[in-house]
């Protein structure tokens, strides 16, 4: 076997799974299958009583870990390419986008550069947020719904608009579990 056949077959692969949990694992409504193929097939370390629903997009295998007891609802965008971690007791509503690389539009050759995202314990993301490359979500934060956020937000803050800014403090006192399975999501 030549070198740029193993390489053709080394991209079937990568490919491969990638297309399979975006167009087939994501819409089959079983918690236990979807996890299974996103930790064994994806890579992804995810942590116990945590869930992905269905139609979550996943851009890489591996890069991804998501603590105990966290939620990412319908239809989320989990861009691991450049490294994505989520806390426990996380919670993260519907078609939420969080990427974590891009492409350099000053760069003569429009190269690729990836950062990581880190979300802390105790998280709320709220629906259709966004959450771009090289951004740190405190521990308690909250993410308004429609948000961009393109910097840091820190520990029990509560941002909000585009491109998000501070909009208040949240309680600091969180002993809740974002843990709340629903059949056939």
């Amino acid at each position: 076997m030549s070198t740029g056949s193993s390489g053709f077959l080394r991209r079937v692969w990568l490919d491969g799974r990638i297309w399979m949990a975006n167009n087939v694992i994501a819409y089959i409504p079983s918690h236990t299958v979807r996890l299974f193929f996103y930790r064994k097939v994806m890579l992804a370390k995810i942590g116990p009583d945590s869930l992905i629903f269905m139609r979550a997009w996943l851009d890489c295998p591996g890069g991804l870990t998501v603590g105990s007891n966290s939620v990412v609802n319908q239809q989320c965008r989990l861009d691991s390419r450049g490294s994505l971690t989520i806390g426990n007791n996380v919670s993260i509503s519907a078609e939420v986008c969080i990427l974590t690389a891009q492409h350099d539009i000053q760069d003569s050759d429009f190269a690729g550069v990836q950062s990581p995202v880190t979300i802390g314990d105790y998280v709320f993301i709220g629906t259709r947020a966004m959450i771009l490359p090289g951004v740190t979500l405190g521990e308690g934060s909250v993410v308004a719904a429609g948000a961009v956020v393109t910097k840091d937000v820190q520990p029990y803050t509560v941002v909000a608009g585009i491109p998000a800014v501070p909009i208040g403090k949240r309680n600091q006192d969180l002993r809740y579990q974002a843990h709340y399975p629903r059949l056939f999501q």
